[in-house]
C-alpha cells in the first residue's frame, strides 16, 4: 500500500493564471467576501478529499480520478485567488505621484 511519489502528472493551469501568477512579484490581493467563502470551500474540498485518498492509501499514478478532481478544485482555487485584484502599496503610490518607474 506505499505510494510513490515518482509519478508524472500533468497539471493543467490556464494560459492566463499561469502568465499572471509568473510575472507578478509576491503581493497582497482584496479579496472579496464572495471569493473568500469560495477559497474557503474549495480549501476544505481540496483538504477532505487529499485526506480521504490517504486515509485509504490511493495510489499516486496518472489517470486517478481522485487526484484529478483534487487537481481542478485546486486549479479553481487559482483562478478566484487570481482574479482578485491586487492591492496598491504606498510604494506604489508614491511612485505614481513622483511619476517614476518601478524598480
Amino acid at each position: 500500500m506505499a505510494t510513490s511519489m515518482t509519478a508524472e502528472f500533468s497539471v493543467r493551469i490556464p494560459a492566463q493564471v499561469a502568465t499572471m501568477a509568473g510575472l507578478q512579484p509576491k503581493r497582497r490581493r482584496r479579496i472579496t467576501p464572495q471569493a473568500g467563502h469560495a477559497l474557503e470551500i474549495l480549501g476544505h474540498a481540496i483538504e477532505y478529499l487529499t485526506d480521504e485518498f490517504v486515509h485509504r492509501g490511493g495510489e499516486m499514478r496518472a489517470g486517478n480520478s481522485q487526484l484529478e478532481a483534487v487537481q481542478m478544485l485546486m486549479a479553481r482555487n487559482r483562478e478566484i485567488y487570481y482574479e482578485c485584484p491586487v492591492m496598491v502599496t504606498v510604494g506604489d503610490r508614491l511612485r505614481a505621484m513622483l511619476h517614476l518607474k518601478a524598480a
